[in-house]
């Protein structure tokens, strides 16, 4: 039996299992099996992190996720403690959890992830985390995105010159006033160099970033307090332009919900010679629904559209020779 704090809304250890939970909880591997345990016990990824943080465990919502689809495992000292949490919290027996990380060992090294490509490993990184911990994220942002709209420009040098974005959001709690935007520069960006310009219904606050990964977080400060059930449009830009050339654009998704457009522009001296859409299920998984884009005519861009954004990754590619 375990001892330590109760929590009033976790429900103490009692191991009914049910036989399909139980299952995978037999066969593994560690990732099925906690996907298992989080659906049948009916808990939103939100609500799993704010139990672990009662247990004075901090893990992000895109960590849990990527866990439970199998793109990285936790390895960490801190993230085995988050596991042995997990087991109380999903009601599971002792070590169960634990045991199946045991028998599926990975290579040693921090929680690595799988088969990524540089934007989607720099998305799962523990860095984020951390600059968002810096910025005070709420474990909530008590918003829902009903738009979203990103424009992004490749320069002359076939750099990512900038991209500009637009969110028409829904509040979903009272007193939220703020967005953090995230910006993941090409490998070899400046961050410190990288420009935000708070455009419409904001202002810039604080400003993180990590040179090695290339990751800048903004505070985007809005000009209101919300109120549950108010909708909110802002615009906002990182002016970039400090890597080399760039050959594709990946926006992930921790949540479904809401209609988002990707547009990319390229400079009239650099012209790519194919471009395409796909989409990702996760880091792990191999890319799908690939779809050859034309250029248009004078305006040099090709575009996508998801009128429902599913959790995973979409984003468009392209060639230069």
């Amino acid at each position: 039996m375990r001892h330590g704090t109760q929590h009033a809304d976790v429900v103490p250890v009692v191991p009914v299992v049910p036989a399909e939970l139980a299952a995978a909880l037999r066969g593994g591997p560690f990732h099925v099996a906690l996907r298992a345990a989080i659906t049948a016990r009916g808990l939103p990824l939100q609500r799993v992190q704010h139990h672990l943080s009662r247990y004075g465990v901090r893990v992000g919502v895109t960590s849990l996720s990527y866990w439970q689809q199998g793109a990285r495992r936790p390895q960490r000292p801190e993230s085995l403690r988050a596991v042995r949490a997990l087991e109380e919290i999903l009601q599971l027996p002792d070590e169960s959890l634990i045991r199946l990380l045991a028998e599926t060992a990975a290579p040693s090294g921090p929680d690595r992830p799988t088969g990524r490509s540089y934007r989607s490993l720099v998305e799962a990184s523990d860095v984020l985390e951390r600059l968002l911990s810096e910025l005070e994220a709420p474990l909530d942002s008590g918003l829902h995105t009903i738009g979203h709209q990103d424009h992004v420009r490749i320069g002359a040098r076939r750099e990512l010159l900038a991209r500009e974005s637009q969110h028409i959001v829904r509040a979903h709690t009272d007193g939220v006033d703020r967005y953090l935007a995230v910006h993941h520069g090409d490998p070899g960006c400046a961050p410190e160099r990288i420009a935000v310009h708070a455009l419409e219904n904001c202002r810039t606050g604080r400003v993180r970033w990590h040179r090695d990964t290339g990751i800048l977080v903004a505070e985007l400060l809005f000009d209101t307090r919300l109120h549950a059930g108010d909708t909110f449009l802002f615009r906002y830009a990182f002016e970039d332009g400090t890597a080399g050339a760039s050959c594709e654009y990946v926006r992930g998704f921790a949540l479904a919900g809401g209609q988002y457009a990707l547009q990319v522009r390229f400079d009239e001296e650099a012209l790519p010679v194919r471009c395409h859409r796909f989409s990702q299920h996760n880091p792990a998984a191999p890319r799908s629904g690939r779809q050859d884009l034309r250029l248009s005519g004078s305006h040099r861009s090709v575009h996508l559209v998801e009128p429902r954004v599913r959790s995973g990754m979409v984003g468009i590619g392209w060639d230069w020779d």
